[in-house]
């Protein structure tokens, strides 16, 4: 019995990585595309998204199955606990690059784009950054990763704040007639941070996992300075 909810735990794990995976593409091909205005690609993304929604539903009904015959206590309670959570924002953070490629197929009706790309590929790197480390802390059980996420969420803030004046100031202030142009891009910059936001949310869950100690709502249990969360 114990080497059978071995197995389940494995599993559980298994199927969140793959789901990490499939979003951590989806971000990037959503990114991809806005630089390159494919639309194909951004389509792609759009359409992918299904796959992400069928292995939430997987996950889901695995946790809550093992939550319900297996009893679990302590350790193991956490772990799964901790994985519905993380099932549930990775899904929301794939349906943030649909929403960043559906922002891509908004431009590409009006080209070309309004200023050359700069802060949000940033933004999008940090983003997939924060993704990929809150799953490794999940992984490998690493707090000190996981803190680290958390920290990097002001950066985040910083850069979508940047994109947002300059378009505001330096476009939309001056010419309304750039909207159509000018107002995808700061939604693509408010859906990135939202990303990041995200993975703030896991990484807070993945501290709590491995320490039982519950940093949401309480930066100053880190150890250091926090950003908004």
């Amino acid at each position: 019995m114990e080497r059978h909810f071995d197995e389940e735990l494995k599993k559980l794990k298994n199927d969140l990585l793959k789901m990490a995976a499939l979003t951590e593409q989806a971000i990037h091909k959503s990114i991809e595309a806005l630089k390159s205005q494919d639309r194909k690609m951004a389509m792609k993304v759009i359409e992918e998204d299904t796959q992400i929604d069928q292995i939430e539903l997987v996950i889901e009904e695995e946790a809550i199955e093992m939550l319900a015959l297996r009893e679990p206590k302590a350790k193991d309670l956490r772990f799964i606990t901790t994985g519905m959570k993380l099932n549930a924002e990775l899904e929301r953070i794939a349906d943030l690059a649909v929403n960043v490629a559906q922002r891509v197929l908004d431009l590409e009706e009006n080209k070309p784009l309004l200023k050359p790309l700069i802060d949000i590929p940033k933004l999008s790197f940090l983003a997939q950054r924060m993704v990929k480390d809150a799953i490794d802390s999940f992984v490998n059980s690493d707090s000190e990763l996981a803190k680290k996420v958390i920290l990097s969420d002001s950066e985040a803030d910083k850069l979508r704040n940047s994109v947002c004046a300059e378009l505001i100031n330096d476009y939309l202030v001056k010419d309304g007639g750039d909207a159509p142009r000018a107002i995808p891009l700061l939604l693509i910059a408010r859906h990135l941070e939202r990303i990041c936001d995200h993975a703030t949310y896991m990484s807070q869950d993945i501290i709590y996992m491995i320490k039982a100690k519950v940093v949401k709502h309480h930066p100053e249990k880190l150890g250091g300075n926090n950003s908004k969360k």
